[in-house]
């Protein structure tokens, strides 16, 4: 099988080029990405792995970025789109630079996949699509209220995919992730995520930063479960028209909850602009994907304090 990877040198694409290694033996892998937050040291090395260094956003028309990545990817059976600036706070500060990544991005690479003949793209989306609901848990079919620019450019990535399967013929399947963790997980720079900041904060010995009183509630969902669900994406005979999927847990703990294991001290800040809860209902990818979560985020943030921060914890 042949896949291309964008954002393969992040946290969850790089995660999937080592599953697609331990599972596939002989696939080929076409990673896209411009190391704008990716490292070149999370790709795994192996010959079948290759590496595109390009921006998403510049894939336009017939300049020279967009027809060598129609040479890479020619032939490939499926598109996996981690590629994306993913973070409510700074996109509210960076609207635009955002929406070129992750609105103008996308379609450059429906419109590729869909002029070399790709066979299935599958699309990350975000819980942030549904903003501040009152659904709990929160099926595809809620309201959808974004919050932030970064929401609303995923809905619009959303309704792409959908479009291009309706119109292009071209196999889509959508999935919205709820508040992923686990090893490779960003603890600097402006898109880690709470765990990643707790952690960074941590090493430097300063307190955990808490916005608002910290009761807020997240789904948080391991990195692997992710993976497998867009393993799952590729191969399912029960998608592929732009299906809308949660991927979360399925239970949620506390912000104050996840603090508490790291240890204090704490400095409480006032509230952002974020929604107040988040539990993903995920019987529709039980239904269509056969997908199962199996991650405990208790555990896993307990091992990944002992191997990498128990000299900083209380």
């Amino acid at each position: 099988m042949k896949y291309v990877v964008t954002g393969g040198a992040g946290f969850i694409g790089s995660t999937f080029i080592d599953e697609v290694l331990n599972q596939d033996k002989d696939p080929e892998i076409i990673c896209i990405d411009n190391f704008s937050t990716g490292f070149a040291k999370n790709i795994p090395q192996s010959f079948t792995v290759k590496t595109v260094p390009v921006d998403i956003s510049t894939l336009t028309g017939n300049n020279e970025n967009t027809n060598k990545i129609k040479k890479e990817v020619e032939g490939a059976d499926y598109m996996l789109h981690f590629a994306a600036k993913a973070r409510v706070q700074p996109s509210i500060e960076n609207p635009i630079e955002f929406n070129d990544t992750n609105v103008s991005g996308t379609l450059n690479l429906l419109e590729i996949c869909r002029q070399v003949g790709i066979k299935r793209f599958v699309f990350s989306s975000s819980s942030s699509i549904y903003g501040d609901t009152d659904i709990f848990p929160t099926p595809e079919t809620a309201p959808m209220s974004p919050l932030s620019p970064y929401g609303l450019q995923k809905l619009i990535g959303e309704q792409y995919c959908q479009l291009y399967s309706t119109i292009h013929n071209l196999e889509t399947v959508c999935l919205r992730y709820f508040n992923v963790y686990g090893d490779k997980m960003p603890t600097s720079g402006a898109y880690c995520l709470v765990m990643g900041v707790f952690a960074q904060l941590k090493q430097l010995g300063k307190p955990l930063t808490i916005y608002g009183d910290g009761e807020q509630r997240r789904d948080f969902t391991s990195v692997e479960d992710v993976v497998q669900a867009n393993l799952l994406s590729c191969t399912s005979d029960k998608v592929g028209k732009g299906e809308i999927i949660n991927i979360g847990n399925g239970n949620n703990k506390s912000v104050q909850d996840i603090a508490d294991i790291f240890g204090g001290p704490f400095e409480y800040k006032p509230k952002r602009l974020e929604p107040f809860q988040t539990l993903a209902d995920n019987t529709k990818a039980r239904d269509l994907l056969g997908w199962k979560p199996t991650g405990n985020v208790e555990e896993w943030l307990h091992n990944y304090i002992n191997e990498n921060l128990r000299d900083n914890t209380n």
